[in-house]
């Protein structure tokens, strides 16, 4: 493409105005999708996000510097970007079609609108600190980060498909997440990827247009070596003694919680767990910690006499089984249950429960209500089912496990806020992430929740050890290498030692502060770049 043709479409997209606007700003954010697990088109950002710039100049026009038209195509940016990256979260409404299918459209249709209005905010604080040269590239990747940041924590946060993947993969870019964390990765995505829009800008505005485009490119291809260079200086090292074994049965979700299939689970759960995988395998005396996924029972297991006494039977000794399992509120026996929580528990080879996790962040309208009485009498439940919802437990803390390392239990999508992994008392050894992704199907949505708690294993220097219903389970090293995995929708046991974990990383000393200073930074340039022209 030409600089007069490029310029020519820059033009059309600025001065685009009402339904043709909302169209440009729908498909950009659409496109934009592709960037996230499992398609990982990041390059695609090199088209969409200088659109952004486009729509945001075009939006000088109006009443209050053209806030509320930024504000306006930043909403339709987000929802062509939420609907087909968030559409796997209607399949679980499809579970219990019945009682829940009527709500589909406002999952699939809703939470896009919902989470678009953080990406309207983004661009409309942009608009407000907007200036004419490179330096509005630089405001809006500050701004969108804040806008990010806020989706990630408000109503107790949702940062899933956060800009900022677009740069963790291939895995050579995905080591910076070590240094700066997510946030500032979606400083970076957001600057590196729109920086091409200032190519258009012409003498008149810039002596040297392609020089940020330029600076984007060797700054994209610096973290790439910087990359290559960690990688190849960290070798994956094990934990000497430790062998693992995850089981993934596949099983689909209605059963998971239908009592009557009790027998039938814990059969398939302990042949399953005790497959031979070789001529030299042993089953389940081939590890010292068995990994069952999240909420593996549908029944309370430590109620279960007989349950627990099958656990105890399959494990040899030296072996403990680490596994998911709704738990009763600690109150008198015979007392009718009402709420529960989403726990992990850790058992020895003899049925004894050494410790116990309770989750602390629970899903909206998956494990609790907002407003749980007054949503539950107009006749309102979540998908769970649990009557007054899920209780939360009290603090986040590592786990012991005999023969290993202290543990940070993480269960479902705990592990997609960065800003809890470190909020515990001590460093642990390792991270376990229990899941289960078979709310939604075969779909985009395990990839994604997949490939967002790898890149926590890069932040933290920790190995991320992951067992998920349905799949996709995995153990991964400090810096996201992938050295087991059993995919999607598949039923198997995998074993694996258990790698190391390195020094402490630099974001997980530092944070987000690293973050913090680019945006502010972006914005004092922004506010000085605003005041000299005035003046």
């Amino acid at each position: 493409m030409t600089f007069r043709s490029l310029r020519g479409v820059a033009l059309s997209i600025i001065l685009a105005w009402g339904w043709k606007r909302a169209g440009i700003a729908l498909l950009a954010g659409a496109v934009s999708s592709l960037a996230m697990a499992p398609f990982n088109a990041w390059p695609v950002l090199f088209v969409t996000f200088p659109i952004v710039v486009w729509l945001i100049d075009g939006a000088a026009a109006g009443k209050m510097r053209g806030i509320p038209a930024a504000a306006m195509a930043g909403w339709w940016f987000g929802f062509g970007y939420f609907v087909p990256g968030l559409y796997w979260i209607g399949y679980a409404f499809l579970v219990d079609a019945q009682t829940f299918a009527w709500l589909l459209p406002a999952a699939i249709g809703g939470l896009p609108a919902y989470l678009a209005l953080f990406t309207a905010a983004g661009f409309a604080l942009a608009r407000l600190l907007w200036t004419k040269d490179f330096s509005r590239v630089l405001t809006l990747a500050a701004c969108l980060t804040i806008a990010e940041w806020l989706r990630g924590h408000v109503l107790t946060g949702f940062p899933w498909n956060t800009f900022g993947y677009a740069l963790t993969e291939p895995l050579a870019l995905a080591q910076s997440a070590s240094l700066i964390g997510l946030w500032g990765l979606t400083f970076l995505a957001v600057a590196i990827f729109a920086a091409p829009a200032i190519l258009i800008d012409g003498r008149s505005r810039a002596a040297k247009p392609w020089l940020p485009a330029a600076i984007a490119l060797a700054l994209l291809v610096t973290m790439g070596v910087y990359g290559l260079v960690r990688l190849s200086r960290t070798p994956t090292q094990l934990v000497a003694g430790v062998k693992l074994r995850i089981m993934q049965p596949n099983l689909s979700q209605d059963a998971r919680f239908n009592y009557a299939a009790k027998a039938d689970i814990m059969s398939k759960y302990l042949a399953l767990s005790d497959r031979s995988t070789g001529p030299q395998s042993t089953g389940v005396g081939d590890a010292n910690v068995l990994i069952w996924p999240e909420s593996a029972f549908p029944f309370f297991l430590s109620r279960e006499p007989d349950a627990m006494a099958q656990i105890a039977e399959l494990l040899p000794k030296g072996t403990v089984l680490v596994t998911g399992a709704v738990r009763p509120p600690d109150q008198p026996a015979g007392t009718r249950v009402t709420r529960a929580y989403n726990s992990i528990y850790v058992i020895d080879h003899d049925g004894s429960i050494l410790s116990v996790y309770d989750k602390l962040h629970l899903v909206p309208f998956g494990e609790y209500l907002p407003y749980q009485s007054f949503m539950e009498k107009i006749g309102f439940q979540q998908l769970t089912k649990q009557i007054g919802g899920f209780l939360a437990g009290e603090r986040r803390r590592n786990m012991d496990i005999p023969g290993a390392p202290k543990m940070l239990p993480l269960i479902c999508y705990e592990a997609v806020f960065p800003g809890e992994i470190g909020a515990t008392d001590s460093r642990p050894g390792w991270i376990v992430n229990l899941t289960n992704d078979g709310w939604f199907g075969i779909s985009t949505g395990p990839y994604q929740h997949m490939q967002q708690s790898r890149v926590r294993a890069i932040e933290q220097g920790l190995p991320v050890v992951r067992a998920a219903n349905t799949g996709i389970s995995a153990v991964v090293d400090p810096l996201g290498r992938i050295i087991a995995r059993l995919d999607l929708g598949v039923e198997g046991v995998l074993d694996s030692g258990l790698p190391a974990a390195i020094s402490p990383t630099i974001y997980s000393r530092s944070g987000d502060v690293p973050a913090a200073m680019f945006v502010a930074l972006a914005i004092l340039l922004a506010v000085r770049r605003r005041t000299a022209t005035r003046n």
